[in-house]
């Protein structure tokens, strides 16, 4: 009797002891994941992530500002300013931000995956190799969408208040710029030049900050709000006539031969305002076409403008 006593006693302690870490394990794990809920789906995070692939460079700059660990990059077209990322041999090169190497990243065995618009239709492979988030930016509301993007990675990695800082700074320093534009009566006008031809955008375009949060005015309106913006001509520049040219050019930005200066300004662009006030401004064109939507970005794109409006 006493030894069946002694297995029904080990029994009920090994039973109650399973019990209580099934509990501490159940707690552990709300604790370290977060549910994060973007465009394609709602997906269980873990916090903290250690091995971390991203194939946006916006969220790559955010993740910089963090120091977190990230294990995987696409290293082809990479921006100068994140150029460290590609000079690092313990990172791997996982592709480019339109084509990944999906067998390169679940032998990577990432507990995270981060992707841009561009990698949308790849989402359901990924997700299958890791918990996986779309990043998403909506050009009628950029602010916006910095906001919730850093949101939710100050969620993933416990660094709110970082974020948060970050942010009111770029909120003051656009406020600033916008008092600034506001004082000048000068127009502007934003081309995307490749290889020749030219598309335009304004407000609530890609490139709509310039207008939108940064208040200069626009030399032509009703320019369309689509991807690619509107294909215009060296007579409609010149029909316009802005005070100052902003000139983004895609071959640069994506490793091609970039446009020829002498050859852009051709004697109709030469009639303009820009052109006769040397305003016309060549952007960074890594920024504002790879990036443009992190916390480095908006503020060298915020420091161009502000410069270009003296």
């Amino acid at each position: 009797m006493k030894k069946i006593s002694l297995l029904i006693a080990a029994s009920v302690v090994i039973l109650f002891t399973s019990c209580k870490n099934e509990q501490k394990e159940q707690t552990i794990s709300e604790k370290e994941t977060v549910t994060i809920v973007h465009g394609l789906d709602s997906v269980v995070v873990p916090k903290n992530p250690q091995r971390v692939i991203v194939l946006d460079y916006s969220e790559l700059e955010d993740l910089d500002y963090i120091g977190a660990n990230v294990i995987g990059i696409p290293k082809s077209g990479l921006p100068t300013h994140l150029k460290k990322y590609g000079e690092d041999s313990s990172i791997e090169d996982v592709g480019n931000i339109v084509e990944v190497n999906i067998e390169k990243i679940n032998e990577l065995q990432p507990d995270l995956i981060i992707i841009g618009g561009r990698l949308q239709d790849s989402y359901t492979q990924l997700s299958k190799i890791a918990p996986t988030i779309l990043t998403e930016w909506d050009t009628k509301n950029q602010l916006g969408a910095l906001k919730k993007n850093l949101d939710n990675l100050g969620e993933i990695f416990n660094k709110k208040d970082e974020f948060n800082k970050a942010y009111n700074e770029i909120i003051a320093k656009g406020e600033k710029i916008k008092n600034e534009a506001e004082k000048t009566n000068k127009k502007a006008l934003i081309v995307l030049h490749n290889k020749g031809k030219m598309s335009a955008y304004g407000s609530g375009s890609r490139f709509g900050l310039i207008h939108d949060i940064l208040g200069v005015k626009e030399a032509a309106t009703n320019l369309g709000e689509h991807l690619h913006g509107s294909s215009v001509s060296n007579e409609f520049v010149m029909d316009k006539n802005p005070d100052i040219l902003f000139v983004i050019d895609r071959s640069d930005a994506i490793g091609d031969k970039g446009l020829n200066k002498d050859e852009f300004e051709n004697p109709l662009i030469k009639n303009t305002n820009a052109y006769k006030n040397n305003k016309i401004i060549y952007l960074n064109s890594s920024i504002w076409y790879l990036s443009g939507g992190g916390i480095s970005s908006i503020n060298m794109m915020m420091d161009e403008i502000e410069n270009a409006i003296k």
